[in-house]
């Protein structure tokens, strides 16, 4: 029989999203819920990622992996390559993005390893 006390169940509701802010500042338009891991702890880390019509994130490089299901909506990445609900995505360590949605998208994310902040310039190189 499973101990009750050996289980943690995790509301994924609208309304437990808050804003997302992994980088300092929130982000406008784009909100999370921490599902496991530990924040920034640089091993693993697991999350929900709601981004509203228009919203796009800062550009970054991911120093460990980066994997994401799109649950709902479309994510289009720097280098116009359209994300829709269903996809999986599998970003390798050292690649290079920001990403925009036009209509509003919902992420299961899973990453390993921290993401460094980049600027523009740094994201072309």
């Amino acid at each position: 029989m499973l101990d009750n006390r050996l289980r943690e169940i995790i509301s994924t509701r609208a309304d437990a999203f808050k804003p997302y802010d992994r980088y300092d500042e929130p982000i406008p338009g784009m909100s999370w819920i921490s599902l496991s891991g530990e924040l920034l702890n640089g091993e693993f880390e697991c999350f929900m990622l709601r981004m509203e019509a228009g919203a796009q994130s800062r550009p970054h490089e991911h120093m460990g992996f980066e994997e994401f299901l799109v649950m709902e909506g479309e994510l289009i990445d720097c280098d116009g390559t359209t994300y829709r609900s269903g996809d999986f995505v599998r970003l390798l360590p050292g690649s290079k993005h920001s990403s925009r949605t036009p209509d509003g998208c919902t992420l299961l994310v899973m990453l390993r390893g921290n993401n460094r902040s980049l600027n523009e310039d740094e994201l072309k190189a």
